[in-house]
């Protein structure tokens, strides 16, 4: 049986407590101990008040309440992880996390303002989804960076848009979420693991099932986002996604989901995409989350990427009505009925996409994120990517729209 004693003074071994306010009673305990493996055990109320800074220099065992503070909690050491477990999920209001090797999570842990990550990652596992970093409210972070995220299970309270700072051991690769509404809980994981065989999660997700012959499935990583309202998504890639592999241009790298419902992969659009081969981020059309078990990045099949890219004459629209250039016309397009098109704006957004396109682009937008997609789009220059799949062709070009 392990020895514990009673403390009521926090101890220099176990805490580090500056105070910073006159107000009394800014740290209420009650029945707390530390055992002789040298771990703070909660099995009362601790509650850090306003302008009061506690630091845990061990674990923390939270059996007890301790989700009304006001104050700073951190966490830190240099030499030896540290872990939060415990019955009940602590609730900070400020926190910093200083933790060289990691500060490992046995419990969900929530923020109501302030997560300043310094270094060391904070550590969930990825089968139990249960336990995660959660950001409440009107709360944020700083501090991410390859060194300091989570490597592991983030989460959301109550938040319509968010980057997880989520990542493996070594690197950071965040998704966004972009939502229509406000999300009442949000949970996303990053796994370094190939979808065909994953190691952390229950399941097998075939890249060679897919809803298109034309699209392709990276298995070098994947992403997990469980919610319940339609949203659109960013992801990451950096030089271990070996993106070259799975696409020739921007343009080509996609967002893929593995539907539930389907079972296979599906293709959840391009309708954003910055940087380029080695480093970058795409963004998707609008989904729902819980609809797909993972998210990945794709692109085109390896059949496609030894299609002929021929650069065309430049397009000038004027779609006002009068039967003269109201329309994309695309030469030769009635030799390959089946084709697909896609126009971005000077930012890389994409404003228009379509599959067996048959020249009636009129200058409007059929992407929902585009704001004047039923008035028609600016005038200005646009690059417009058709590929013939019966000729095994790309035509790209530019299109001037003046309205």
């Amino acid at each position: 049986m392990r020895s514990t004693r009673n403390i009521i003074l926090l101890l220099p071994k176990v805490f580090s407590y500056l105070l910073k306010s006159s107000l009394p009673a800014l740290l209420l305990l009650a029945a707390v101990s530390l055992t002789a493996q040298e771990a703070v055990h909660n099995f009362g109320n601790m509650q850090v008040h306003d302008a009061a800074q506690v630091g845990f220099h061990m674990d923390l065992t939270n059996d007890g309440t301790f989700d009304q503070n006001l104050g700073l909690v951190g966490f830190y050491s240099d030499t030896n992880p540290l872990t939060i477990s415990g019955a009940f999920s602590p609730v900070f209001f400020d926190t910093e996390i200083a933790v060289d090797n990691g500060l490992y999570l046995e419990t969900a842990i929530s923020v109501n303002n302030n997560g300043n990550l310094i270094v060391g990652n904070i550590i969930t596992s990825r089968r139990a989804t249960d336990v995660f970093s959660n950001f409440m409210d009107f709360s944020f972070y700083t501090g991410e960076s390859s060194v300091s995220k989570v490597d592991g299970y983030a989460a959301i309270t109550n938040k319509e848009t968010f980057v997880f700072p989520v990542g493996d051991q070594d690197r950071l690769r965040p998704l966004t979420i972009d939502s229509d509404a406000i999300n009442a809980q949000v949970k996303c994981a990053y796994f370094p693991e190939n979808p065909n065989s994953p190691k952390s999660i229950d399941g097998v997700f075939s890249t060679e099932r897919r809803s298109s012959q034309y699209i392709s499935v990276s298995d070098k990583e994947f992403w997990r986002l469980e919610g319940d309202v339609p949203s659109r998504v960013t992801l990451t890639w950096d030089e271990y996604s070996n993106m070259r592999a799975w696409a020739e241009y921007l343009t080509d790298i996609k967002v893929m989901g593995w539907s539930k419902s389907e079972n296979q992969w599906v293709n959840l659009g391009n309708t954003g995409v910055e940087g380029g081969m080695a480093n970058g981020s795409i963004t998707s059309d609008t989904f729902l989350p819980n609809e797909y078990e993972i998210l990945t990045l794709g692109g085109n099949d390896e059949d496609l990427q030894t299609y002929d890219t021929i650069e065309l004459d430049n397009y000038y629209m004027t779609p006002n009505g009068d039967g003269q250039n109201d329309v994309l016309e695309i030469e030769n397009l009635d030799r390959s009925a089946n084709n697909s098109i896609q126009i971005f704006d000077r930012y890389g957004v994409m404003v228009y996409s379509k599959d067996n396109y048959q020249n009636d682009f009129d200058g409007r937008s059929n992407r929902e994120q585009v704001i004047q997609r039923n008035s028609g789009l600016a005038s200005g220059i646009y690059f417009y990517v058709i590929t013939m799949h019966d000729l095994q062709q790309k035509h790209q070009g530019y299109l001037y729209l003046s309205n």
